[in-house]
């Protein structure tokens, strides 16, 4: 018989805590719905009581196979658990399971709290019991357990085993602040089991402040314990949680866990995991990591050629498990250190056939090596790699040409006396044989370019109406004020898709139009499904 494992998401509650991340109540739905979908043990939505958005959150239940857990502070000691009125909004949330929060390091009880180490164990009794009297799943989360067990063993036990006593139905052991060591976790849960809490009642709560929540998590699990709290993505406050999208495919593809452990999570759902992971960045507005284990975009991803050959004949070769898995996929990239393997392949995933004898796959490798010398990188640069892949082995229709573009910067004092700076760019496009002029103004000479570009760009216009410039890099290439410089620009469009052009020049005005250039032509081929498509691995 394997043992279950249960998953608890606190990404709306302490992944909240987040520096820059503030989730609205619709925000809060929506993550909800995807936890939920996902097949997610329990999903703690917040702290109801404590601020208008999570009270909002918690007037009706968001789960619907999910349990959905209130998390708050065991009750004020000195006041009785029927007189909080925090633990009384608690208790009457739409939720399923409250999650309590408990000191156990006798240096925060005195320090935090100040009352006595009984106060604090007989508040974390009384609010469990009120919790299981209100028909809610009690839990406590041991606040500090580790660094408390090792500066106080007694008294950090006394408060775990008090937690059990009363009821809880998970005895959670809090890394808070992320500084103990896998074996000092493995060790402390097997001292926490022979006090008589059995591992089927304890949980683990990681903070990645020394980068190894997800290893002192697993480290828990082998010790014991049977809940593992984290967050989508590793999001959290300082250095963040551990991640459950890089513990859940661990446990269920590893055999070291996979053969002992199952999960709520179906196979199915976890080749969902990377549409989960990106998804969760896109409604935070920011862009995914690119080497998040399982999901990145270069988790599976090959740059050297010796290794590319190898992947092509047997992908276990450098592969840990099959990409398609975890719903990702494999990338064999093309830059001045892969040969022909690479191209090939990158070039047969894009729907691009060429003979590995056709002199015009020389030539492209050639040209790509030639450019990468000057400052280019394909590697990551996606869109504009398929664009010259594609004029170099066949051709790229002419949708448009710019004739001439001239970008103005003005620095001056506006009527009211404020010193402003404003950029405005013209821009001449002849489409059809036909001539058109755009003005336009920005804030910076890019943002201008980009605008007045995009202005009017004839029967064109409507089919870049939804796309958009999300992200722009630079890249000093060489020192000096006449420096090379290399220009990277991400694009998408209202289907989701994202894609990289790049752009080099000793004019970053320059650099920054090719980019922008080959953008544009990448969205009207992929309208069109003349590129974009992943034809074959």
């Amino acid at each position: 018989m394997k043992s279950r494992i249960h998953l608890f998401d606190t990404t709306l509650r302490d992944g909240q805590q987040t520096p820059g991340v503030d989730f609205s109540v619709e925000d809060k739905i929506a993550i909800a719905a995807m936890l939920d979908g996902f097949g997610i043990d329990y999903v703690e939505g917040g702290y109801p009581g404590a601020n208008p958005t999570d009270t909002a959150f918690f007037e009706k239940k968001r789960t619907a196979r999910a349990k959905f857990v209130a998390f708050g502070m065991t009750k004020r000691v000195g006041v009785s658990a029927s007189n909080d009125p925090g633990l009384a909004a608690i208790l009457q949330s739409a939720s399923d399971a409250v999650c309590f929060v408990a000191k156990s390091w006798d240096y925060h009880v005195r320090v935090a709290l100040g009352c006595t180490e009984d106060e604090n164990l007989d508040a974390i009794r009384a609010s469990v019991e009120a919790a299981a009297a209100a028909g809610k799943e009690p839990m406590v989360d041991c606040e500090h357990f580790f660094d408390g067990y090792k500066a106080n063993p007694g008294y950090a036990l006394a408060c775990a085993k008090a937690a059990h006593a009363a009821g809880a139905r998970w005895v959670v052991l809090c890394d808070t602040n992320g500084g103990t060591q896998p074996s000092e976790v493995r060790a402390i849960v097997a001292a926490v089991i022979a006090a008589g809490i059995p591992g089927e009642a304890l949980g683990i709560h990681a903070h990645d402040d020394t980068g190894q929540a997800v290893a002192n998590s697993l480290a828990a699990v082998e010790a014991g314990v049977r809940q593992i709290q984290g967050t989508l993505n590793g999001i959290g406050e300082r250095c963040g949680n551990a991640n459950l999208v890089t513990l859940i495919p661990t446990l269920m593809l590893k055999p070291a866990f996979a053969d002992r452990f199952v999960t709520g999570i179906s196979t199915e759902r976890l080749a969902g995991i990377a549409r989960l992971s990106r998804s969760f960045d896109e409604l935070l507005n920011r862009a995914p990591d690119a080497q998040a284990p399982y999901v990145g975009s270069s988790a599976f991803a090959t740059k050297a050629g010796i290794h590319a050959s190898a992947l092509l004949k047997e992908p276990q070769t450098y592969e840990h498990v099959p990409p398609e898995s975890v719903g990702n996929r494999r990338r064999v990239m093309v830059s001045d250190q892969g040969g022909k393997a690479n191209f090939i392949a990158e070039l047969k995933r894009r729907g691009i056939p060429v003979d590995r004898a056709d002199h015009r796959l020389d030539r492209l490798i050639a040209l790509v090596k030639e450019r990468e010398a000057e400052g280019y990188a394909y590697e990551g640069a996606d869109a504009s790699f398929e664009l010259l892949a594609r004029r170099t082995l066949g051709t790229v229709p002419a949708f448009f040409e710019v004739t001439s573009f001239r970008c103005m910067i003005e620095r001056r004092f506006d009527a009211n006396g404020n010193l402003k700076t404003v950029s405005e760019a013209i821009v001449k496009v002849e489409i059809d044989g036909e001539e058109r002029m755009s003005v336009a103004e920005g804030k910076g000479p890019v943002n201008a370019l980009d605008i007045a570009l995009r202005k009017d760009l004839g029967k064109f216009q409507a089919e870049i109406g939804d796309m958009e410039l999300v992200d722009f890099k630079v890249r000093i290439l060489n020192g000096g004020t006449e420096a090379i410089t290399r220009v990277l620009i991400e694009s998408r469009d209202g289907t989701g898709a994202r894609w990289w052009t790049v752009g080099v020049s000793d004019n970053i005005i320059d650099a920054s139009f090719q980019a922008l250039m080959d953008s544009i032509v990448y969205k009207l081929m992929k309208n069109r499904e003349m590129a974009g498509l992943v034809a074959a691995e």
